[in-house]
């Protein structure tokens, strides 16, 4: 299993702790005010990373949908001015970008296009997200692999020989693989969490994560147990906001246990090695009936 520096802080794989990624998104509304509530909200809560999206509105919005009407909290706008109300601009990721250095977090983003990623170039990300609609976008893989830096690899929507062909084509050097179902929010019949085995057997080198988007945190955590190096789930200040992806996110209460609990979990899973622990010593004397000759001399250990 290879180890992945995502950061100067942070690796993933083997013998690492869970990587906890908050997925922002376009959850900030366009607001840098929002955007650094979230980022606050996830420090405070222990993430690791949080994660951002970022487009060119004209390459990603189909050119039938530009000129459509939408009732947005800005007003009656076309589509394509409510993609670009969305997008932060250089300004706000400098600003991000430096707030993430204030509060120790790792930040990233998802990029939909290639002008976005040498945007974010810019900012010298440690590694690269890839959302499951561009799992069969090689122009984009390939631009984001010239980077050379580590990226993952979303898996929702895609068939598994989709799958395999990508990785088939662009290698396992500084890939990670998630799995994920891309309904928001996604019922539990759906999650399908044994693709985290699935995947684990195909690419025994490469660490597999989990991507989230159904409400509740048990499932996640299951992920974890399974052997997910890293997850990610939806993060917002208001599942009741305005907005596409409010409603499957995680709210900062919800997140706080979550990053809690993935650190409890990592705790009680032990080495696999049977001990007596002192703890024990004590119920050991009062309950056993039959005391063995090895457990009368057994020192407890720590």
């Amino acid at each position: 299993m290879k180890t992945i520096a995502v950061s100067n802080r942070k690796s993933i794989g083997q013998g690492q702790p869970t990587y906890i990624i908050a997925e922002i998104g376009i959850n900030h509304n366009g607001s840098l005010e929002i955007a650094k509530k979230l980022i606050d909200e996830a420090a405070a809560a222990g993430c690791d990373a949080v994660k951002f999206q970022k487009r060119t509105p004209e390459l990603c919005t189909p050119k039938d949908q530009w000129h459509l009407q939408r009732d947005t909290p800005w007003g009656r706008m076309t589509y394509i001015n409510y993609r670009h109300k969305v997008e932060l601009g250089y300004d706000e990721y400098a600003a991000i970008d430096q707030h993430c250095r204030d509060k120790n977090i790792d930040w990233f983003a998802s990029c939909w296009d290639e002008p976005s990623v040498d945007f974010m170039e810019q900012f010298n990300p440690g590694v690269y997200k890839f959302a499951s609609a561009s799992l069969t976008d090689y122009a984009l893989i390939e631009k984001v692999k010239a980077t050379g830096k580590p990226y993952i690899l979303s898996t929702g929507m895609s068939a598994m020989h989709e799958i395999e062909s990508a990785i088939e084509k662009f290698g396992i050097d500084n890939l990670m693989v998630a799995h994920s179902t891309s309904a928001y929010p996604c019922p539990p019949a759906e999650l399908n969490l044994k693709m985290i085995h699935t995947l684990q057997e195909l690419y025994p080198q490469t660490p597999i994560g989990y991507s989230g988007h159904e409400t509740g945190l048990a499932t996640t955590l299951s992920a974890v147990v399974m052997g997910a190096y890293f997850v990610e789930r939806h993060f917002t200040l208001d599942r009741a906001m305005w907005g596409s992806d409010h409603a499957a996110s995680v709210e900062p209460q919800g997140m706080h246990k979550l990053v809690r609990d993935i650190r409890d979990i990592e705790t009680a899973m032990g080495d696999g090695i049977k001990r007596v622990y002192e703890s024990e010593m004590g119920v050991l004397k009062r309950l056993r009936r039959v005391i063995t000759p090895q457990q009368e001399e057994l020192k407890p250990l720590a």
